[in-house]
C-alpha cells in the first residue's frame, strides 16, 4: 500500500509518502537533512531496500515551505523533533500501522531530530543515522537514547566521522558505528548508497521484529 498522507501537528500540516508493504514487521520514519524533503532520491532509494525488507516507511518533510524557508527552523533540533514524535503519534493511531515497532531514519540534521525525539519516548525501538550529526542532538539527549542506534558515516566524511565518534563516546544504549570506505557526505560514490541501505535494513529488521 503506497498513500499520500497528511498529518496535523497543532496549527500545522505535515506532508508525508507512506508505503506499507504485505507483510510488514515494523514502521520507521524518515528525517532528512537542512534544504532536502521527502522527495530525496538517497532516502527514497534507502525507503525502496526497506519496503523490500518488509518494512514500512513514512518519507515526510517535518517543516511547512513556508517553515523551510526559514533558516533558523531548518536548524531548530527540538521543532523538528517534536515534529517527528507528533507523526509517529498519528501513525500509531492507523489502522495499518497499529501493533507494529517505531524505528527512525536520520540524514544530517535530521539525525539529531531522530535522536532528540527517540531519548523522549520508550516506543522508539531503533535510530539508524546517515551521515548524520548526532552532536547537535545535545549531550543530554546522547545519554539518555535507550534504543538501539546504529551510526553510519562515509570513510572520507572527516570532519563529521570525528563528530560521530565523538557523540557515539557519550552514548550508552546499544549501538554501532558503520564506516562506509571511500564514501564521502552524501555517499555518491558507486556501491555506497547501497551499503547503507544495506546496513539499515539489517538494523532495523533485527530491532523491529
Amino acid at each position: 500500500m503506497k498513500k499520500n498522507v497528511e498529518i496535523g501537528c497543532g496549527n500545522i500540516v505535515l506532508e508525508g509518502n507512506l508505503t506499507i508493504p504485505q507483510d510488514a514487521r515494523g514502521m520507521v520514519i524518515f528525517a532528512h537533512g537542512s534544504g532536502s524533503s521527502r522527495f530525496s532520491p538517497r532516502n527514497v532509494f534507502v525507503a525502496e531496500i526497506l519496503n523490500r525488507a518488509s518494512i514500512a516507511t513514512l518519507l515526510l518533510d517535518l517543516l511547512t515551505p513556508q517553515e523551510a524557508m526559514l533558516e533558523e527552523n531548518r536548524f531548530d533540533i527540538g521543532l523538528l523533533a517534536s515534529r517527528l514524535d507528533c507523526s509517529a503519534q498519528w501513525l500509531k493511531g492507523q489502522e495499518e500501522a497499529k501493533g507494529m515497532k517505531f524505528g527512525y531514519f536520520g540524514a544530517s540534521t535530521g539525525a539529531a531530530a531522530a535522536i532528540r525525539a527517540a531519548s523522549a519516548s520508550d516506543s522508539v525501538s531503533a535510530v539508524v543515522s546517515r551521515g548524520g550529526r548526532p552532536d547537535r542532538a545535545g549531550d543530554d539527549a546522547l545519554q539518555h537514547l535507550k534504543c538501539p542506534t546504529l551510526l553510519i558515516v562515509g570513510g572520507r566524511d572527516d570532519i563529521v566521522l570525528e563528530l560521530n565518534r565523538k557523540a557515539f563516546s557519550k552514548m550508552h544504549c546499544s549501538r554501532e558505528m558503520k564506516i562506509v570506505p571511500g564514501a564521502t557526505h552524501l555517499f555518491e560514490e558507486e556501491g555506497a548508497l547501497d551499503a547503507v541501505a544495506i546496513e539499515s535494513a539489517h538494523w532495523f529488521s533485527r530491532h523491529l521484529s
